[in-house]
C-alpha cells in the first residue's frame, strides 16, 4: 500500500508515526463502512471520519486494492470479501477446547469441583476436557472421551432445549428416554417441563440422573451464530452443590463464549 511508504530506518521516529496514523484511520473507516448495510458515498465517510476528503479517498483506494473495501459504484464504498476470507480463517482456527480450560481452572479453583467441557454428538453428550483436583473427594467417574445420553446430563439439556417439538418427539422415540437412576426423566412430559425451566433459567441441572450421588449444573457456550456448541458443567457430591456457584459458571461460560465470538 502507497500509504505505507516510510523513511530511512536510520531515522526512525517519522518511520513509526505515520504508520500508525494511518492504520488509525484505516481500522477508523472501516468502522464506519461496519455500521452501514448499503454503500456509503466517499463525502459521507469523510465527513464521519472527519478525514480531508482526499485522504480519505487515498486510504480508500488502497484498501480496495487489498479487497477489503469494494467499490460497487462510482465514488461509493462499503467493506470488502476479503475481510470474509480472513474472518473465516480465524474462525476456523478458534478451538472451543483451548480456550475453554484455562477458564475451566480458574473455576476449579473457585469451587474446588469438577468442571467438564461436552460437546454433543448425536443423541449423546461427549465430555472433550475436564478439570478436577485429586482432593475434591469426589471420583472422575467420566473420562474425557466418555458419553452419555443428552436428557440424563445437564449439558445435554441445553442441547435438547434448542429442539423444536418435532426434533424433541423424535429424540425421545429413538432413545426411549432411558434411565440410569430413579431420578432420571423418562417421559417425553417431564422432559418439556423440564426444558421449559432450562430455557427460563438459560441454565441446567442433572439431579442425579445420571448417577446417584452426584449432582451437576451446566451453563452454554455459544459460537459468533450464538448458537449452543459445547456445554460447561460442576459435578460435585449431590450433597454439596452450591448454589453460589451458578453465578461463576454463567461467567465463565459468558468468558468463553465471547472469545469463541459470541456477541450477546
Amino acid at each position: 500500500m502507497n500509504t505505507l511508504n516510510t523513511n530511512s530506518e536510520q531515522n526512525s521516529e517519522p518511520s513509526v508515526r505515520p504508520t500508525i496514523q494511518v492504520l488509525e484511520r484505516t481500522n477508523d473507516l472501516l468502522n464506519i463502512l461496519a455500521q452501514f448495510n448499503q454503500p456509503l458515498s466517499l463525502k459521507f465517510i469523510a465527513e464521519q471520519s472527519g478525514l480531508h476528503i482526499s485522504t480519505c479517498h487515498r486510504i480508500l483506494n488502497d484498501l480496495v486494492l487489498a479487497r477489503m473495501v469494494d467499490r460497487p459504484s462510482s465514488g461509493h464504498y462499503q467493506l470488502g470479501m476479503r475481510l470474509l476470507e480472513l474472518g473465516n480463517k480465524v474462525k476456523a482456527r478458534l478451538n472451543v477446547r483451548t480456550i475453554a480450560l484455562p477458564v475451566m481452572r480458574q473455576l476449579q479453583q473457585q469451587t474446588g469441583q469438577t468442571i467438564n467441557l461436552s460437546i454433543r454428538q448425536n443423541d449423546e453428550i461427549v465430555y472433550i476436557e475436564r478439570a478436577f483436583s485429586e482432593r475434591s473427594g469426589m471420583q472422575v467417574v467420566r473420562a474425557i472421551g466418555g458419553h452419555a445420553p443428552l436428557h440424563l446430563t445437564s449439558t445435554g439439556k441445553l442441547f435438547l432445549s434448542t429442539y423444536d417439538k418435532a426434533t424433541l418427539l423424535a429424540y425421545a422415540k429413538r432413545t426411549q428416554l432411558k434411565g440410569n437412576t430413579p431420578n432420571s426423566i423418562n417421559t417425553l412430559e417431564k422432559l418439556n417441563i423440564e426444558l421449559e425451566t432450562v430455557r427460563k433459567n438459560q441454565t441446567a441441572r442433572d439431579k442425579e440422573e445420571l448417577e446417584i450421588g452426584v449432582s451437576c449444573m451446566a451453563a452454554a457456550i455459544y459460537d459468533d451464530a450464538h448458537q449452543v456448541i459445547a456445554g460447561l458443567s460442576i459435578s460435585a457430591p449431590a450433597n454439596q452443590l452450591q448454589e453460589s456457584w451458578l453465578e461463576l459458571l454463567r461467567n465463565a461460560a459468558k468468558e468463553i463464549s465471547q472469545a469463541m465470538g459470541d456477541a450477546q
